[in-house]
């Protein structure tokens, strides 16, 4: 099923992403998360090309099986790094011919050992002309990124938006928000985006905290802040990995909770490929529900919504 079809549905979303495994130990703890998150019924799931777009065809493999054995939808990264526009359709249409319904357009990160991004000859240089590629001759459903603290590479918000409003009128039909801890970020973020005419629903893309050292070095990797008071509670315990745990767990969830409440379509979660934290947010938010106990700003849900509940259009 089409991604923007389920957000039409204008209940909230929850969805996963998982990356492709390089061991089969790895492989093991993949599917063992899916299948403890299984019975979350989450939306979708995503999984991620690898660095470099190192894992093309083991992210269709892993896509399919997603859909085949467990019966969940699932949607395809797929970058422009290191392919050729032939490679690219050449990609297209094998996901395409593997039932895949979804795709993830990104420009992609340069490859392992390379610090500046440089087109493949050949090949793309910007995400929008990837979903202007999909859209042209294939029927996906087109998911992209957008970053609510600015793309790191970027030379400005207004820049950063209005390059993200051309990708949006290429034929994107929603965006997944990079990870952030400050939800003010956010709720920015969307104000400005509708304010330049991008009416697509913006799913906030939110990492539960379980590793001290680790969260701050992806934080630093992809310039999302780690708020002060956050950083210091983490540090105060991470002496203490299954207090970590909890706090990053408690502090997730009252993340979301917050963003459901306000009228966001959903929760994207990066898994990092293990459960239990994801589970116990997931589990806790669709115990308590606070979507259905408040009203919803009109700058978070779409321009046309009208009712007090999370809009699949926003």
């Amino acid at each position: 099923m089409r991604i923007n079809e389920i957000l039409a549905a204008e209940t909230p979303v929850f969805s996963f992403e998982f990356f492709p495994p390089k061991t089969q130990a790895g492989e093991q703890n993949l599917y063992k998360a899916l299948s403890e998150l299984k019975p979350l019924a989450p939306s979708f799931v995503s999984v991620t090309y690898g660095a470099g777009g190192s894992s093309r065809s083991k992210t269709i493999e892993i896509v399919k099986r997603i859909k085949e054995d467990f019966g969940l939808e699932a949607m395809a990264h797929f970058t422009c790094v290191r392919a050729t526009v032939p490679e690219l359709r050449a990609t297209l249409d094998e996901m395409r011919e593997a039932g895949i319904d979804n795709v993830l357009a990104l420009r992609g990160d340069p490859p392992e050992g390379q610090q500046d991004w440089t087109k493949t000859d050949g090949g793309l240089e910007y995400s929008r002309e990837l979903v202007a590629l999909i859209g042209s001759d294939y029927d996906f459903a087109i998911g992209a990124a957008c970053f609510p603290e600015t793309h790191i590479h970027a030379e400005s918000a207004e820049s950063d938006l209005r390059y993200l409003a051309e990708k949006v009128d290429a034929g994107v039909d929603f965006l997944i928000t990079q990870m952030f801890f400050d939800n003010d970020f956010y709720f920015d973020f969307v104000r400005r985006a509708r304010g330049a005419g991008i009416a697509v629903p913006i799913i906030p893309g939110i990492m539960p905290i379980t590793k001290v050292g680790q969260v701050e070095r992806m934080a630093t990797m992809c310039g999302s802040a780690i708020p002060d008071g956050l950083r210091a509670e983490l540090h105060a315990r991470e002496d203490d990995a299954e207090a970590v745990v909890d706090f990053g767990v408690a502090y997730a969830t009252l993340q979301c909770a917050e963003l459901l409440a306000a009228g966001a379509p959903g929760i994207h979660f990066y898994t990092l490929n293990r459960s239990p934290a994801t589970r116990a947010i997931v589990s806790a938010l669709k115990l308590a529900r606070p979507w259905e106990r408040a009203i919803y700003p009109a700058s978070i849900s779409s321009p046309s919504a009208t009712r007090g509940e999370p809009s699949g259009a926003s």
